[in-house]
């Protein structure tokens, strides 16, 4: 593992903000990663020493880019600034591939080129919005995405055949047209312009499609350290029943069922469980199943059924489960849970849930997933104890149970995590007590108001309160 100062700090890190620590040395960012693991969760049971990278650069296999004009006419693409929808002009970037990188440059160029404009917010004028770039380590195919703000593609053969020209490591090329005014980087409707429209890799011997909705993970690397500790805390045998909840295109559930007896993946998002059945047979996987629906409900229906479920797989969001679904994992009563996270601060809140109705930590497994970032993956054993090995009938509802540890729905950090997570905006704890005040949900009788009658306060705009409400909407708070 690499032990040397990291490379000279990036030069757009004061108004990026997403790589958080790339001010240390890589050991000391695991130390750091590693003792907020054992600060959050150590209450739980010991906290295995993290697994980092060997080499924890352009790791990225997912890069996005905004595209805008300046004032001047110059064409730049980019991120946007903490907390602001201004574009930074970003060229390269240290965690990114630097293929995709390059792709994103020549499509800068090219727009010059083929004298398109690009999309502004404010008018709802203009062509291109966003790039999305999507590469295959293994495979080495290539993704581009093209969100454009207009169906009406001029030039669009040639500009395809000059972009390829350019990188003929690109295997399709798709427009996505996104004509809203939203935050969400892509539309619902889509054309694929070369290619088949996907691109394949492989992951844990497995070979996987993705398509421009699904989610794959963003660090394959890590993500193969992540899987083989998830099935090694599974102790499967080849006779258990597996669920793999939250189970996108179905990566954890068919690595599991290499030797799980039979596994059902779980999922909302139909374009997911679409993908997640194209790939069970492109790997032949003849003892896994999709199930589009909601997982929480889909145990319940299980349990009634009087059927069982030996081991879970729970790999939720940033913002961690809900009540609700750990109440129907509880009225399924797996006999192991293998909690794949990525914020121990949810985790941690989730495991104090788990842990006082019948389950214990055995094994807390740190991986360094997003290296110069704060973010840490983990992966969390839980077995149910001696008493509910025994078969018991447990009636409930929500209103009976208690729900002090989730009385306000979300905390602060947790809507911040959201609306970065499905917008890519930034907000501050300011505009979400304003948000929380326009939505009647109490806010401390304090909290962020101005010191002075007289004091003026930034008011929060109209995208981010929208943001906002979404979040409030997703933790059950309005």
């Amino acid at each position: 593992m690499e032990s040397t100062q990291n490379k000279t700090r990036c030069p757009h890190s004061k108004k990026c903000g997403g790589c958080q620590l790339q001010n240390l040395d890589y050991k000391e960012q695991l130390a750091h990663k590693e003792r907020t693991c054992i600060r959050l969760l150590g209450k739980f049971c010991r906290v295995e020493p993290i697994i980092g990278m060997e080499n924890p650069y352009h790791y990225r296999n997912k890069v996005q880019a905004a595209f805008g004009t300046t004032r001047a006419g110059r064409i730049i693409s980019g991120i946007y600034q903490s907390s602001t929808h201004n574009i930074v002009a970003v060229d390269s970037c240290m965690t990114e591939d630097e293929i995709a990188d390059r792709i994103i440059v020549d499509i800068r160029r090219l727009l010059r080129n083929f004298k398109m404009t690009t999309y502004n917010e404010v008018t709802g004028r203009g062509f291109l919005r966003h790039v999305l770039v999507k590469r295959g380590f293994q495979t080495g195919e290539v993704m581009v995405v093209l969100v454009t703000g207009t169906p009406i593609f001029p030039a669009r053969n040639n500009f395809t055949r000059a972009l390829l020209k350019l990188h003929p490591e690109i295997t399709t090329i798709i427009q996505n047209v996104n004509d809203r005014y939203t935050s969400m980087l892509l539309g619902q409707n889509e054309k694929t312009l070369y290619g088949p429209g996907y691109i394949t890799d492989i992951l844990c011997g497995l070979r996987f499609r993705i398509s421009a909705k699904s989610f794959y993970q963003i660090n394959p690397v890590q993500t193969e350290v992540l899987y083989g500790k998830a099935m090694e805390f599974a102790e499967l045998t080849g006779k258990e029943t597996v669920i793999d909840a939250y189970c996108g295109i179905g990566t954890i559930g068919m690595v599991a069922a290499k030797k799980a007896g039979q596994v059902l993946g779980v999922e909302v998002n139909r374009d997911a469980v679409r993908d997640a059945r194209e790939n069970a047979k492109l790997n032949r996987v003849k003892n896994i199943r999709f199930v589009c629906a909601d997982a929480g409900n889909f145990m319940v229906d299980m349990a009634n059924a009087g059927e069982h479920c030996d081991v879970l797989f729970m790999d939720p969001p940033r913002t961690g489960s809900d009540t609700a679904f750990l109440s129907c994992a509880l009225t399924l009563a797996p006999r192991r849970i293998v909690y794949v996270s990525c914020n121990p601060e949810t985790l941690a809140r989730d495991l104090n849930f788990l842990t006082k109705r019948g389950y214990r930590a055995e094994k807390i497994q740190p991986v360094d997933m997003f290296p110069h970032t704060d973010h840490v993956e983990t992966v969390v054993l839980l077995s149910k104890g001696e008493v509910d090995s025994k078969k018991i009938r447990v009636e409930f509802s929500l209103e009976d149970m208690d729900m002090s540890e989730f009385q306000d729905g979300a905390t602060y950090p947790q809507i911040k995590e959201y609306v970065l997570e499905h917008t890519g905006l930034k907000v501050s704890n300011l505009y979400i007590s304003q948000i929380k005040r326009k939505c009647g949900i109490g806010v401390g009788k304090n909290y962020n108001l101005p010191k002075s009658e007289d004091s003026r306060q930034p008011q929060c705009p109209q995208e981010k309160e929208k943001a906002i409400r979404e979040a409030f909407k997703y933790f059950g708070m309005i």
